[in-house]
């Protein structure tokens, strides 16, 4: 006799059951099942869905603050173009004005910076100057950190402070003004204190003007524009932007830039700050060029409300010699007014690629309504279970012998009917002996209602196979069934039924 195979643990056993059904299931076919549902609630939730999918994509009208036009969303987002981003671009800045300080008359070539003009023009409303400066020795300024004194002690020669204006020669010495001491330096002297001549500049600034000239180019699509329309030599000596009258004169005051940007000039000229002017180019290239416009728009870049970082200002210094041999310099500390130009933009014109996928998106999307309604369905209705009943269904497909594959796979297909069983499933089964009234001939058989018998996969392989040789005009052989199950299956009389 032989031994009996060890019984693996309960839980190896649950592992290997699962293991069984995952694999089993992965190779599972899934097809819809088609369930109409009459419920009014559910169906009106169905079409809300995708209505608004459908007017999110096809029938939004965009006329804001306008008549309404036929753009529509999926139009306005120009999901039918190939579009480019970031156009190449070239800026050329000029600045005119004169300004005066309380003795000085300041001209272009003196206030603004840098003076070939770029994207970045820098004009300065303000200056705190220190003349005359010379290389020697000094006392270190008041505002550099740990620069006090009390002896030479407290200076170590030969240190250097980042923050300082020098190296230390290690005295301790009096500062310009008052009985405070600080430690001396080697460097350009007097150092910037704090105390310096103070001018500003921007009594006239306000009307200043600045020429923005821009010139765009797509190359994917080939196409350049510029800001400047008119063919006329003097054409811009004559004008100035307006955005109805004239938006194709790109030469701006600096107060109506400041203004556009909602900043106060006299603030913002005493203090220095940043303005960006953003010139956006978004052409619809399937229109005329006409249509294609720059769009200006003015705002501060650098934090206004924070101590520590708003504002803007530079140094420079002017050298110079006395006699020919002495340098000199004038250290100037200037504020003053930074201009960005910015350049954004987007072409696009028609293709045909992203117009098919994101039109088969927008059809795509649509099937969220009907799983956001077969979620409710099957999860919040009163009877969830039934039409969770009746929307799942397993078909098993019967095993066959590997030398009847050609029946198997018509079957499965559906290309061959199963014919009607030869025992009739609606007949009760015979009492057994010696219990009831027995059959005999005329009688007729009672009518019972019963559940039908599932067929066997031997019965359905035979059933196929005869179909099968009754169209092809020849029987396979059946096996025929043994006495015992001839005996059970086929009571008395109901062979010949």
């Amino acid at each position: 006799m032989a031994a009996a195979q060890p019984r693996l643990p309960a839980g190896a056993a649950m592992v290997r059951r699962l293991a069984r059904g995952c694999w089993s299931a992965f190779w599972d076919y899934e097809t819809p099942k088609v369930i109409v549902v009459r419920n009014r609630r559910l169906g009106f939730v169905h079409r809300m869905v995708q209505l608004l999918i459908l007017l999110y994509f096809v029938w939004v009208a965009s006329g804001a603050g306008t008549a309404l036009s036929h753009r529509y969303v999926f139009i306005v987002q120009k999901s039918y173009q190939d579009s480019e981003t970031g156009p190449e671009s070239s800026i050329i800045t000029k600045v005119k004005g004169i300004t005066m300080s309380e003795d000085k008359v300041w001209d272009v070539e003196e206030y603004v910076k840098p003076p070939e003009g770029g994207s970045v023009v820098s004009i300065i409303t303000r200056i705190e100057v220190t003349p005359s400066q010379t290389l020697g020795t000094c006392p270190e300024s008041m505002r550099v950190h740990s620069s006090t004194c009390h002896s030479d002690d407290d200076c170590i020669a030969g240190q250097l402070d980042m923050q300082g204006n020098g190296i230390r020669t290690g005295h301790c010495v009096p500062y310009y003004h008052g009985d405070s001491k600080t430690c001396e330096v080697s460097a350009w002297c007097p150092v910037e204190d704090g105390t310096s001549d103070n001018h500003f500049l921007g009594k006239m600034a306000p009307n200043f003007t600045i020429l923005i000239k821009n010139s765009i180019h797509y190359p994917k699509f080939k196409f350049s524009k510029g800001n400047i329309a008119s063919q006329k030599s003097d054409y811009l000596k004559h004008c100035t932007f307006d955005q109805d009258s004239d938006p194709y004169c790109p030469i701006f005051r600096l107060g109506f830039i400041v203004e556009k940007a909602g900043e106060n000039f006299t603030e913002l000229a005493h203090k220095g700050g940043v303005i960006g002017v953003i010139i956006n180019w978004n052409c619809d290239l399937d229109l005329s060029e006409s249509e294609c416009n720059p769009k200006y728009s003015f705002r501060r870049l650098d934090p206004k409300y924070d101590p520590a970082s708003s504002g803007y200002n530079f140094r420079f210094a002017k050298y110079y010699k006395i006699n020919g041999t002495t340098t000199t310099r004038t250290l100037i500390k200037a504020y003053g007014i930074r201009i960005d130009v910015i350049v954004h933009g987007q072409a696009g014109k028609f293709s045909l690629i992203p117009t098919i996928i994101n039109l088969a998106t927008a059809l795509t999307s649509i099937g969220v309504g009907s799983f956001l309604c077969d979620w409710i369905l099957l999860t919040f209705m009163n009877k969830n279970k039934l039409y969770s009943h009746k929307k799942f269904d397993k078909v098993r497909t019967p095993k066959h012998p590997s030398s009847r594959w050609p029946v198997t796979l018509a079957l499965v297909l559906g290309q061959i009917p199963p014919p009607p069983s030869h025992y009739s499933q609606d007949q009760p089964p015979s009492p057994p002996s010696g219990e009831g009234p027995t059959l005999g001939e005329g009688a007729e058989l009672p009518l019972a209602v019963q559940s039908p018998r599932p067929c066997s996969i031997s019965a359905l392989t035979e059933q196929v196979v005869d179909t099968l040789g009754q169209h092809m005009g020849q029987r396979p052989p059946v096996p025929e069934p043994s006495q015992q199950d001839s005996t059970s299956t086929d009571p008395k009389g109901l062979a010949q039924l």
